[in-house]
């Protein structure tokens, strides 16, 4: 801080440096939401993505310029951990807030939608990408497998607790919470699939590293280095807890402390950091008793609101609008026309055909209006950004770590520059514009069931509705096994 003296005016007293600049616009951001959150979460069907990413893009280079991340230095690197910090926290979140034993009997229904759905899905997107941007197909492969998952983060904003979250049956908004927080770390060996294409000379040392270095290390290990610990951490905590070695305070952040711990492991080890969270949380609270312990505790929801929001905001004033309109080769070119009827095509066959297709083999899904719903809520965002991010670095520089400030190369002549020019400029306006779609798809089913009904049976309020969705089954059967639901319920 500058003292004043006699010397000193009045402007020199100001000091608007990035920093000061961030604080001030993100508490302002957060302030504003905290104020009309209940009003705006339960009357208006509105979430906080979408509202920050649009203050982001107010405040960001684009309009008023008051945030400039990229002027003050901050790269892909920084996109690149706090993404990775935020997905791999929610992830272990999910892991934590999931019913205890949750996959002991409801497996079948998280396999289908992380086996078939996810796989034509990624088969679907890279044909779209193929087929409008004209990239080869390696290239393809790589900026489809970003799309692929389902972001843990926006299914979280969706699905959490709400008026319209109420109306949707337990199981349905169990599946897509395991599903969302699995899915990421599942998307690396469909990633590394072009990856491993574009990188390795021969096609037996792709298939050889694939399989050692994807599916081994950074899947299958990841996956049982997260339970393995998770449940040490858990086993600690009691033996603490029970001798009251851990105050109240220390016992509800642990789950924090755990999960930056959880994504800084598989970061080191160059492992699946999504699925070592993921697997930490599901081996830290399969019992249900951190959960049962803290459930009535906000904490999480504040972490949430903080890093998510703030996280939103700040890819609001980075999105790279002069690339949606560029040359990359002789043969691949992005322009607005192209870039918005990609994403018509992906929103409605990336998932939700598939979905309705498998419908009777996923038993958590019982009508094909709740098929309808879960094939839509599948939304884009901070884990995609991630994979981009982490794709883009294995293109330019052979390892994770990618370049702050990559350039933009008007003609690029081989398959791996293009994929590497292609993919964030792609990805980031799918994930824009997911981020906006899904985060209104609440207010729209609201508006449509409240004007689907009969003037009599509406709510006083527009959209204020409490009772379940029409078309879906709502019953408390979430302790069911998979093979007593499938044999239940009538078709929709």
């Amino acid at each position: 801080m500058v003292v004043a003296t006699s010397d000193t005016s009045l402007g020199e007293q100001f000091e608007p440096n990035p920093p000061h600049v961030t604080y001030l616009a993100l508490s302002l951001f957060l302030i504003l939401y905290a104020l009309f959150s209940r009003f705006i979460r339960n009357r208006l069907h509105l979430s906080e993505p979408p509202l920050a990413v649009v203050f982001g893009i107010i405040f960001g280079p684009f309009v008023l310029d008051i945030l400039s991340p990229r002027k003050w230095g901050l790269g892909d690197n920084v996109v690149q951990e706090t993404t990775r910090l935020i997905v791999g926290i929610q992830c272990f979140a999910i892991g934590i807030e999931l019913p205890k034993f949750y996959f002991s009997g409801h497996w079948r229904s998280v396999l289908m939608m992380l086996g078939p759905v996810m796989a034509f899905g990624w088969l679907i997107c890279t044909l779209f990408v193929h087929l409008v941007f004209k990239t080869p197909l390696p290239a393809s492969f790589v900026i489809a497998a970003c799309l692929t998952p389902t972001d843990p983060v926006l299914a979280a904003s969706v699905l959490a607790q709400s008026r319209f979250s109420n109306r949707v049956p337990s199981r349905i908004k169990h599946l897509l919470s395991a599903e969302s927080a699995t899915n990421d770390g599942v998307s690396f060996p469909f990633l590394y699939v072009g990856l491993s294409i574009l990188t390795t000379s021969s096609r037996s040392s792709a298939a050889k590293k694939f399989f050692l270095i994807t599916i081994l290390w950074q899947c299958v290990f990841g996956i049982l280095l997260g339970l393995l610990l998770g449940h040490a951490a858990y086993r600690l905590l009691r033996f603490s807890e029970r001798r009251q070695f851990i105050g109240r305070p220390s016992f509800l952040v642990f789950y924090l402390l755990l999960a930056i711990l959880a994504v800084s492991m598989g970061a080191i080890l160059g492992s699946d950091d999504f699925l070592i969270a993921f697997g930490a949380g599901i081996g830290f609270a399969s019992d249900g008793f951190y959960a049962t312990r803290t459930q009535h505790v906000d904490l999480p929801n504040i972490i949430d609101l903080l890093l998510n929001s703030s996280m939103f905001v700040y890819f609001g004033t980075i999105i790279p609008w002069r690339e949606y309109n560029r040359r990359i080769s002789d043969t691949v070119s992005i322009t607005p026309g192209r870039l918005i009827g990609f994403v018509i095509l992906v929103l409605l066959f990336r998932r939700i055909p598939f979905v309705l297709a498998l419908k009777r083999l996923i038993p958590h899904i019982r009508t094909y209006r709740e098929a309808l719903f879960c094939g839509h809520f599948g939304p884009m965002g901070l884990g995609g950004l991630f994979l981009a991010i982490e794709a883009r670095a294995q293109l330019e520089t052979g390892t994770s770590l990618p370049v702050p400030f990559p350039p933009s190369i008007p003609d690029a002549k081989d398959e791996k520059a293009i994929a590497a020019q292609a993919i964030w400029p792609i990805v980031s306006f799918v994930v824009f514009m997911s981020t906006i779609v899904h985060g209104l798809s609440v207010l729209g089913v609201s508006l449509g069931s409240h004007f689907s009904r009969k003037p009599s049976e509406r709510a006083p309020l527009l959209g204020g509705e409490e009772e379940g969705l029409e078309g879906m089954i709502h019953t408390d059967d979430d302790s069911m096994e998979d093979d007593e639901e499938s044999s239940s319920g009538p078709e929709g």
